[in-house]
């Protein structure tokens, strides 16, 4: 008889040979086994409230998806490098219902990414082990709540698993998250790229947070619906783990038809505890209770080990029996179960880690090119921001690690053309979909690529880029903290190329006009916000976002052509402003960025004709140190702004850090003109060519010029 196993990374699956002769006597213990590590992490998640600062316990989803998660993590599916998570290669799991993070952790600890200790305390602001997953905590890959995000980014995961190094993505959803649409966008991309390295697992408790025992409206059949889109689809019963591991053996062990795999979970919120107290979303659990539960728990796990010790006296009366008894104390200490064989204490005693995931390598995030192929730029030509990003790129993306992804307008961007040029499989185009165009860049990112994804500037979907930001902020905790998991390199290099900025998006429509995107996204933190004047100023952007680590970019670029202002010696710093005209006979500054700086220049030519000299500055990004300085020359200053005002709110707040050394009074030599009303608020612009836009709102040469006039005679 064949007693060989089938290596799998660092986990071993049972010869198909041996499981074939004798399926039913190795089924029963090998189902009996992951009860048993059912019960373990149902003790284990429920211990986490005993001391959680909030003594809480997001009880419904956790215990719900403790069947698929251990089928998942415990059934020999996944190929994983537990020292080293970051390491391409191997198979990723995204927890997409973020809820459910108690019993993913509980499953962690065991395995060795971090210290059970880490299980306690939980939710304190001390504490790596939040009420949501994120990359702080080790072997986390990015930062969900149920928002219907992590499915999206699982997918982006599975693109990059279908080349090499090849590897599979899983995700665990809920029910109630499949109402977000992003998933369904996810969803429909995953099935017309053939992603049938991607299994989605849908925990269908049945129950959301307001409802905790049904949904707020019928959800239509699922099976149905994820086939109707192309996926494989399997409908179980997840109260109990035959039907889900003959679920993910079909995934993980058949042939693959170029279809990815969803399997619908069928189960209810708070599924396995004794009390129904714990069916609800969170509950904060009473001592008491608590007590009267895990001892419940420990009760069921007794007699659970006491069945499988049963089976394996059965086993010693058959004549292959020893095999497949040894089989499965090999199945057992995979599992983090005791044997006796190399550990001490009973038989089928759990196993914490040990903890094997350490400070993970280096990346290096530098883009290698050939500087002597990228375009050079004659000044009295104009080119567009896409020709510049369409003829850098081909040199850029010839580095693999460069990925692009548009949604539906890669004309504006140029991005589709240049890394498309290099290697089309790296030139994604995701359709009309904001949302889902964003996750995948976020996958992309996460695993070490230089992304790049674009679409005009109000349609990045800002809740989305909220959590990408969330989960940026997690992985420069982890590198910065000296026993954390991640190291130098292991942020998040992300460029969002907002195309048609300011009033460049002319007359397609209100909705689609630039001028409130800015300050909006101003508030998310570790976003950097750039807004382009110049090719030549494009072109040295992308250089310095290619030498890596440069994090969450917001580059906002003009869509038609515009004039070179540079010299190719131009070197473009984050945070720096420019003086594009400057001189000891100053009478007024001008402040602008984008096309912007182009009228302030001309009109600068008209001051000059009636004997004034204005200084003209090009911000690009706020330039806090300058901002001071040029208020500090006592001059007046104009602010003149194709948006709402970015750099003039940005100047103010500078204005109050630095109060304790700047004249405030001084601020009525401050004048601006931008896209706010005339009562200083907010306000969408209609659509109209850019000539009308900047009369209407006083941004033409002229206008400008005359303001700086008032400004001075004032």
């Amino acid at each position: 008889m064949d007693t060989q196993a089938l290596a799998v990374g660092e986990l071993r699956v049972p010869s198909r040979e041996l499981l074939m002769h004798r399926d039913a006597m190795f089924r029963r213990g090998f189902l009996k086994l992951l009860e048993i590590k059912d019960s373990d992490v149902r003790i284990l998640t429920m211990g986490q409230s005993k001391d959680a600062i909030d003594k809480g316990l997001h009880a419904g989803g956790a215990f719900s998806a403790i069947v698929p998660l251990v089928s998942l993590f415990h059934g020999g599916f996944l190929r994983l490098n537990i020292e080293d998570p970051t390491r391409r290669g191997q198979d990723l799991f995204t927890l997409s219902k973020g809820h459910a993070v108690a019993a993913l952790a509980s499953i962690y600890a065991e395995l060795g990414y971090f210290d059970e200790k880490i299980l306690h305390g939980s939710r304190s602001h001390a504490s790596i082990l939040n009420g949501h997953p994120g990359p702080v905590l080790p072997g986390i890959q990015i930062a969900t709540g149920p928002m219907g995000q992590g499915i999206g980014v699982a997918q982006g995961f599975a693109i990059a698993g279908k080349r090499s190094r090849q590897f599979d993505s899983y995700a665990l959803v809920g029910d109630g998250e499949l109402q977000e649409g992003s998933c369904w966008e996810a969803v429909m991309y995953a099935a017309q790229h053939g992603l049938d390295n991607f299994c989605v697992l849908v925990d269908r408790n049945n129950g959301q947070l307001d409802i905790h025992d049904r949904m707020l409206f019928p959800m239509p059949p699922l099976e149905e619906v994820f086939r109707s889109y192309g996926w494989n689809a399997h409908n179980v019963d997840a109260t109990q783990y035959d039907g889900v591991i003959q679920a993910l053996n079909q995934f993980r062990f058949g042939a693959r038809n170029g279809r990815p795999t969803a399997i619908l979970c069928n189960t209810k919120k708070g599924f396995g505890a004794f009390s129904d107290f714990f069916n609800k979303h969170k509950v904060t659990v009473p001592g008491a209770l608590l007590e009267q539960e895990l001892q419940l728990q420990k009760e069921r796990r007794s007699s659970r080990v006491a069945e499988f010790l049963s089976l394996l006296d059965d086993l010693s009366t058959l004549g292959d029996g020893e095999a497949i008894r040894e089989l499965l104390l090999n199945e057992a200490e995979r599992m983090h179960l005791t044997t006796g064989r190399s550990s001490d204490g009973n038989l089928l005693d759990p196993v914490m880690g040990p903890v094997m995931t350490k400070s993970v390598p280096k990346r290096d995030k530098k883009i290698r090119y050939d500087a002597s192929a990228l375009p050079k730029l004659d000044k009295s030509k104009s080119y567009s921001a896409a020709e510049i990003v369409t003829a850098a790129m081909k040199v850029f993306a010839r580095d693999q690690r460069v990925v692009s992804i548009d949604s539906d307008l890669a004309s504006t961007s140029g991005l589709e053309a240049g890394v498309g040029a290099a290697d089309q499989s790296r030139a994604l185009n995701v359709g009309v979909a904001e949302a889902n165009m964003m996750l995948i860049s976020e996958a992309y990112a996460a695993l070490g690529s230089n992304t790049w994804c674009s679409t005009f500037c109000p349609f990045f979907n800002w809740q989305v880029l909220r959590r990408i930001a969330v989960g940026q902020q997690e992985r420069l905790e982890a590198i910065a903290d000296a026993n954390g998991w991640l190291s130098e390199g292991h942020g998040l290099d992300i460029t969002f190329l907002a195309t048609a900025a300011n009033f460049e998006t002319r007359t397609n429509g209100a909705t689609h006009m630039g001028n409130d995107d800015a300050s909006t996204f101003d508030a998310v933190a570790h976003l950097k916000i750039i807004d382009v004047s110049c090719p030549q100023q494009m072109l040295s952007i992308m250089k310095w976002i290619m030498d890596g680590n440069r994090g969450l970019t917001y580059l906002r670029v003009m869509r038609t052509g515009s004039a070179v202002l540079y010299g190719s010696d131009y070197e473009f710093e984050f945070g720096r402003g420019y003086e594009l005209r400057r001189s000891d006979n100053d009478q007024a500054i001008v402040i602008s960025s984008g096309r912007g700086v182009h009228e302030a220049l001309a009109a600068a030519d008209l001051c000059a004709e009636n004997g004034i000299n204005l200084a003209v500055v090009d911000m690009p990004s706020v330039d806090e140190d300058l901002l001071v300085k040029l208020y500090r020359t006592g001059l007046p200053i104009l602010f003149a702004e194709q948006n709402n005002g970015y750099l003039w709110q940005n100047f103010l707040k500078v204005l109050y850090r630095h109060r304790a050394d700047v004249d405030t009074a001084g601020l009525n030599r401050v004048s601006i003109i931008n896209t706010l009303d005339k009562h200083g608020d907010k306000q969408f612009i209609h659509s109209a060519t850019y000539e009308e836009l900047v009369e209407v709102f006083g941004l033409t040469p002229k206008s400008i010029a005359e303001a700086v006039q008032t400004l001075v005679a004032r």
